[in-house]
């Protein structure tokens, strides 16, 4: 059993090293364009195996994907996080180029493989991915829901001083501060949220939750890394190990919660063949409308790649 993980950044790395170190995989192929640099970071996880006790072995490559072949799962972390001066314009189209070439020679060396981006703009790299590859959306779909509510469900614990093991929770939307955390479905041991914490308090929360990226990088000067590629991982495991876990994942909508041709944050059933089933929940008026608003976002953004792969064409 192999997976890969395309990029050997901080996010690429870290869920390599977690993906080894729970055995997820026997083999866990890293990829980089930079030379020697997925190869030493696969090396410098591989030689902690005596310590932490594990088998998988990890491998580095540079842009050889001849060595990602006949992966199960592939990770995309790959991409340019937005610098001083460049637009998001700019950031699209040199992404959705990473993007492109990553999918292409991926899919040529592991066509069955289920594919994971993480790669920001996240919803809209996603839909760049599927363009791409050619194959069934329910095999290509996007980490963002489980990192969001990871940090809904930290800010909770700390805020109710319990374990976040008892929380429970559910986000939807797109990855960013049109997010739509929903309360109404969080709960704390089978409890609902709202009998153990004020509304001022879990709004409060809420809001933190919309930014917490952003939040990140005002703290570190960049992008998180250890929570996003656990979340990462965790999608992997579900898939590798056909655990039908329920999570929030950005997925291809067709119809569903009355949205098409877009892809959107809505919890799913993830197993062995990637998206097994979209669950559909009941949303009153108010998250119903939040969920649009999420969607305009995120179509907005869509929309500027499809214009620019009309240009192209």
């Amino acid at each position: 059993m192999k997976v890969t993980v395309v990029g050997a950044g901080n996010v690429g790395a870290t869920c390599a090293n977690v993906l080894a170190t729970r055995e997820v995989a026997n083999e866990v192929v890293l990829l980089d364009i930079k030379e020697g640099y997925a190869e030493g970071k696969a090396l410098d996880i591989w030689e902690t195996s005596p310590i932490n006790l594990y088998d998988t072995r990890t491998i580095g490559s540079t842009n050889d994907y001849s060595k990602t072949a006949g992966s199960e799962v592939v990770v995309i972390t790959s991409g340019l996080p937005r610098k001083p001066g460049m637009s998001r314009d700019d950031l699209i189209a040199t992404n959705a180029g990473i993007v492109k070439s990553v999918t292409e020679n991926v899919i040529k060396h592991s066509p069955d493989a289920k594919i994971i981006v993480v790669s920001n703009p996240l919803d809209v790299m996603t839909y760049c991915a599927y363009l791409n590859a050619n194959v069934d959306s329910k095999k290509v779909f996007g980490m963002a829901g489980i990192l969001d509510t990871a940090r809904y469900r930290s800010f909770l614990a700390e805020a109710l001083d319990v374990s976040p093991k008892d929380i429970q929770a559910v986000l939807m939307g797109g990855h960013g501060d049109t997010m739509v955390p929903l309360p109404r479905y969080t709960t704390v041991g089978g409890i609902p949220v709202t009998e153990l914490i004020d509304a001022d308090k879990l709004n409060s929360i809420v809001e933190r939750t919309k930014k917490g990226g952003g939040e990140i990088v005002n703290l570190l000067g960049t992008s998180a890394w250890y929570a996003p590629g656990a979340a990462a991982a965790q999608m992997v495991e579900a898939i590798v190990k056909d655990q039908k876990r329920v999570f929030p994942v950005c997925t291809w909508l067709q119809g569903e919660y009355g949205l098409s041709d877009l892809y959107l944050g809505v919890p799913v059933k993830l197993g062995k063949n990637g998206i097994e089933e979209i669950i559909e929940l009941q949303l009153n008026d108010e998250e119903k409308a939040m969920l649009e608003t999420s969607a305009k976002a995120v179509r907005e953004v869509k929309d500027v790649l499809d214009n620019m792969l009309k240009v192209q064409a």
